[in-house]
């Protein structure tokens, strides 16, 4: 055969391996193997490139400088003097709850309106929400687990078990401090003077009876 005649043959074996997928190429390679080969060494070939464009996120500087922001505060919480490290915009409730783990003072509204965050600060009452963790430089805090003491429970706690004041129980704890709060404030004795001065605690499950309630019985102990 001459090359001529040789060359004209090995074209059309080609194009016929090409235009027919189960004819094998030269080498064995079939239509389909090849289109698979060159389909695994593109995206072999591209991953790198895509690896190396979409790179993993980074802490940057605006977030290391944020970290590093922080306020050195000590306060008196329940007995216990503590030295917190927060940053300047941590509120009361926060510093309790996650530096502190003190779970009892709930966050509700966290916008001052359902007193569900009260706690005592310097004996006087605060919804914990609206005040700064830096503002109470060497206070002395009292949150709700602060009133047992030697394992006996404060009269108001045992007044609202006695009385059923509570149903859910999420307002509690800052029922519990507000009222505690005002055996000590200059509050009328009748009833309508104690709902006036525990208004600015919600109770959404409507247990204000039972809450007037056990007020009034631990007033009259008093």
């Amino acid at each position: 055969m001459t090359d001529g005649v040789a060359s004209e043959v090995l074209l059309a074996e080609e194009t016929d391996c090409i235009e027919n997928s189960s004819i094998p190429c030269h080498g064995g390679l079939s239509r389909r193997g090849f289109l698979k080969t060159l389909g695994a060494t593109g995206i072999a070939a591209a991953t790198p490139s895509l690896a190396h464009s979409l790179p993993l996120a980074q802490e940057g500087p605006a977030q290391a400088a944020e970290a590093a922001h922080t306020v050195s505060i000590h306060m008196k919480v329940n007995g216990v003097e503590h030295a917190l490290q927060v940053e300047p915009r941590t509120v009361l409730l926060d510093a309790l709850r996650e530096n502190l783990n003190l779970p009892g003072t709930k966050k509700g509204c966290d916008h001052g309106q359902c007193g569900a965050c009260t706690v005592h600060v310097n004996g006087r009452r605060v919804n914990s929400c609206l005040s700064l963790a830096v503002m109470h430089q060497g206070d002395e805090i009292t949150t709700i687990e602060g009133l047992e003491q030697n394992g006996e429970l404060h009269p108001m706690q045992a007044a609202f078990l006695e009385h059923d004041a509570f149903q859910c129980g999420y307002c509690t704890p800052g029922q519990i401090m507000s009222a505690t709060a005002l055996l000590k404030e200059p509050v009328g004795e009748d009833d309508h003077a104690v709902r006036e001065s525990m208004s600015g605690n919600i109770c959404r499950c409507g247990a204000y009876q039972h809450i007037l309630a056990a007020v009034q019985s631990v007033r009259k102990q008093a």
